[in-house]
């Protein structure tokens, strides 16, 4: 069966282990199985006002919310499995992970990763842009930008739009599945 996680956070400053919150989606055969979001109560109590102006979060949504390290003993580290992640601009949300999980001493899980941005690149070379908002204003996929669960949703349909994208350029009336996506992309799998 084809599974992968998208997975986004949001940040509080430049720092990356200034999360305070995260969106994951778990997908089955490009079907969304199970969600998780939490807001994060980050290291530092302090979220810059330009960002709080882009995804909406104060510092008084987040004071009372768990930190990471609780949040990865006790939900995040078992929803991801092994399974492979996805993120849109993944080297942004892969480095807030390792960052984080660094911050709280938390040895890096074995995931692989791949990035829907530079899948979107591949696939879809003549549009002038391919930030998820853009994509899913392309694409008439509605959600609420920055919303780290939304973000993630959004995310899964790129992926989805990406492989019937490329499953239609080979003929197949089957979905096909991620590694071939990224065989047939150029794209691999990367460690975090």
């Amino acid at each position: 069966m084809n599974k992968f996680i998208t997975i986004d956070f949001e940040t509080g400053m430049y720092d990356r282990n200034s999360a305070i919150s995260i969106g994951m989606v778990k997908y089955h055969d490009y079907r969304p199985v199970d969600t998780f979001y939490s807001l994060i109560k980050p290291p530092k109590l302090y979220i810059r006002p330009d960002f709080t102006d882009i995804h909406g979060l104060t510092l008084d949504d987040v004071l009372d919310a768990p930190d990471f390290g609780w949040l990865w003993e006790n939900s995040i580290g078992a929803f991801l499995e092994k399974l492979p992640l996805a993120a849109h601009n993944a080297s942004f949300d892969m480095g807030v992970l390792r960052a984080t999980l660094e911050f709280y001493a938390v040895p890096l899980p074995k995931n692989k990763f791949f990035c829907s941005l530079a899948l979107a690149r591949k696939i879809w070379p003549q549009f002038p842009s391919r930030s998820l908002n853009n994509l899913a204003k392309h694409f008439c996929i509605e959600y609420e930008a920055h919303n780290a669960l939304a973000d993630a949703q959004t995310c899964g349909k790129i992926i989805e739009l990406c492989a019937g994208s490329v499953s239609d350029a080979i003929g197949t009336d089957e979905t096909i599945g991620i590694k071939e996506l990224l065989r047939k992309t150029g794209l691999r799998m990367k460690s975090l």
